[in-house]
């Protein structure tokens, strides 16, 4: 099986932190926050990785290589000049994507069934397959409508009554970039709800929380989470 972190965002909210290194290597207890990420993967029995990296990518790829120290195979797609928002990176990484993969961000933590979420991708015929958690605003704003099996809304900014939320991680067919424009800014949003339009976006339900560094608060969190143990690092 096969993962895709996208790691190539400025992490704005981080600075002055993500200054001079790119938001998924900041230290957490001594080891970068994509290590704790990778490794949680990787004892899953995901060894396969492409990462999509833009601002202050070679610090990322400086630091995991190839891969071989951890036991995973290791690939690195740069968005160039312009970054290229989530979406963009993963059309840009198009050639070294299998058939089907998963794609998670690389400030979020969740674990979960990664397998059972790619086979639930292929026993279907829709383009993806969206982990998603009953989550009635507890952990962030809730942003996805699910009916019959379905992730029938995605909007993250608008005043909604949504009662799930993307959990950080989906199951993807490659055939699905060809709805995507090559070398043209994406973001998610954009990008789901075309599926969704095309009724091409199953649910999976998840139960566990996730945790994110992408704010000062979240970052506390989980620093907090290390420093007591209830998360290996």
């Amino acid at each position: 099986m096969q993962a895709v972190i996208l790691a190539g965002g400025l992490g704005t909210r981080l600075r002055p932190l993500t200054l001079k290194i790119p938001k998924p290597m900041i230290d957490i207890n001594g080891r970068p926050f994509l290590e704790i990420k990778l490794i949680e993967m990787i004892g899953r029995g995901i060894k396969d990785y492409v990462f999509c990296v833009g601002y202050l990518g070679k610090v990322i790829e400086n630091y995991f290589g190839d891969g071989g120290k951890f036991g995973a195979r290791l690939r690195y797609s740069y968005d160039g000049e312009e970054l290229l928002g989530p979406i963009g990176a993963l059309k840009k990484a198009e050639e070294m994507l299998n058939e089907g993969f998963l794609v998670t961000y690389a400030d979020n933590y969740a674990t979960m069934d990664y397998f059972g979420l790619m086979e639930r991708l292929k026993s279907s015929k829709a383009l993806g397959v969206m982990a998603v958690l009953h989550n009635r605003n507890r952990w962030g704003k809730s942003d996805v409508d699910v009916r019959d099996g379905f992730v029938t809304k995605y909007s993250k900014g608008s005043s909604n009554k949504f009662e799930w939320i993307n959990y950080g991680v989906t199951a993807l067919k490659r055939e699905a970039l060809g709805l995507v424009e090559s070398g043209r800014t994406c973001n998610e949003e954009e990008f789901y709800n075309l599926l969704i339009k095309m009724k091409q976006l199953l649910a999976y339900e998840v139960g566990g929380r996730f945790y994110e560094i992408g704010t000062p608060e979240g970052l506390k969190e989980f620093e907090k989470l290390v420093s007591e143990g209830l998360v290996a690092a």
